[in-house]
């Protein structure tokens, strides 16, 4: 009885792991496909550390200009990601300004190839 309840539990929890690895990626239309990832995706290198002066970690920032740049509000990474800082952070190669104008240059690619 024991090996029946192992067995159905891992049997569960293998469909529960393996059901998005199988699963689609949602559609825009007919036959398209949605290529471009969530914002979070494009700031993957943003330090998530807060630095101080700054009500926002990077990464936060690095996400709201990815929003900014989605919904139109601006057309240019620079100005989207104006409000990050321009210091740089201890451990990142790049001023989080530059990684911000860096992720909004491939979330633009990413929509022109769409």
């Amino acid at each position: 009885m024991k090996n029946l309840i192992k067995t159905a539990l891992a049997t569960a929890g293998l469909a529960l792991v393996a059901a998005p690895a199988v699963a689609a990626p949602p559609a825009d239309g007919p036959g398209e496909m949605h290529r471009v990832a969530a914002p979070g995706f494009y700031c993957k290198n943003e330090s998530k550390e807060h630095v101080e002066g700054m009500k926002r970690t990077p990464f936060a920032e690095c996400v709201v200009a990815q929003a900014r740049l989605r919904n139109g509000a601006t057309s240019s990474p620079r100005q989207a990601c104006r409000s990050e800082s321009k210091r740089h952070v201890e451990g990142m190669s790049r001023t989080p300004f530059a990684e911000c104008v860096m992720a909004g240059a491939k979330l633009l690619r990413d929509q022109d190839a769409e």
